[in-house]
């Protein structure tokens, strides 16, 4: 999977357009993009698009309510008969919040009948100061977590910002390290890391520059709030003809070299890790190829 795209789950306009933008997943969110008042709607609203989704299309996911409200219990009592593909955890704060939503899931499940485990879990993991403390803890949280992203502007009005960016553009500090530790914390966890969301949806040229640093230090996919994102995000995370021509090359130069740590290719000295690195990006292009 390379983009995930954000749908609020009261929005019957957004949630109509939202299978045919071209996102490996979809996330109805109950959360920040729904008001108070319509909670109990949305919450309908995302049961209903999970029992008319057909086969075929992007994976359902759904973005429940945090653990410090009474809300998520709900939120995953209405949802999770109807089998998503995962949900996501926002504000946790460590592992044990991973534990606490998968134990919930179980009972669910069981109650409904459904198979144990079979609903995923992801995380944002970085929207209050604690929660930077943690990354490390996501390790063996549970076998349902695939996914770790980051989130800035819930950090940002927890820290007290005026705001999270530069005269740049960029992001300041305290946002820096939040991405980096859970690129970190992901590939610690041996679970996805995944780039947060790119605000500006009419900045085409931002958004790729972000999700190409992004895939350069190591994050497999990003975060999408607007249709018009999603083909950028796809281009920039699908390996190219030549970054996949390149990878296999180096995989064949160790498997000629046989029992060996460091081969040449191309007048340049490879080691382990740069075999590791390429059947990773085999195995990513693999995996995004459409079926036949």
């Amino acid at each position: 999977m390379r983009s995930f795209l954000f749908v609020p789950a009261d929005s019957d306009k957004k949630l109509s357009k939202a299978a045919d933008a071209g996102a490996d997943a979809l996330i109805l969110d109950l959360e920040d993009s729904v008001a108070p008042s319509n909670k109990t709607t949305a919450r309908a609203m995302a049961r209903d698009y999970l029992m008319s989704a057909g086969a075929g299309g992007p994976k359902i996911c759904v973005r429940m309510n945090a653990l410090d409200t009474p809300l998520w219990r709900d939120d995953l009592e209405a949802v999770v008969p109807h089998r998503p593909y995962a949900i996501l955890i926002p504000k946790t704060l460590s592992g044990d919040c991973v534990r606490q939503v998968s134990a919930a899931l179980a009972e669910i499940e069981a109650d409904a009948g459904l198979p144990a485990e079979g609903v995923r879990l992801f995380c944002v993991a970085t929207e209050t100061p604690a929660s930077l403390f943690s990354l490390g803890t996501y390790a063996g949280a549970s076998p349902r977590l695939f996914g770790l992203t980051w989130g800035a502007e819930d950090l940002a009005a927890a820290l007290g910002a005026r705001s999270n960016k530069n005269d740049a553009g960029g992001y300041t500090d305290p946002y820096r390290l939040a991405r980096t530790l859970t690129l970190l914390g992901a590939v610690a966890a041996g679970v996805m890391p995944i780039d947060g969301v790119y605000k500006d949806f009419r900045d085409e040229a931002g958004l790729e520059r972000e999700a190409r640093e992004a895939a350069r230090d190591g994050f497999t996919a990003k975060m999408a709030i607007h249709p018009a994102q999603v083909p950028v995000i796809n281009r920039v995370f699908t390996p190219s003809e030549e970054d996949v021509a390149h990878a296999r090359a180096v995989v064949e130069a160790f498997d000629k070299a046989g029992d060996v740590g460091v081969v040449a290719l191309d007048g340049v000295m490879l080691d382990i890790p740069h075999l590791k690195q390429a059947r990773a990006l085999i195995a990513r292009a693999e995996a995004g190829k459409p079926a036949d």
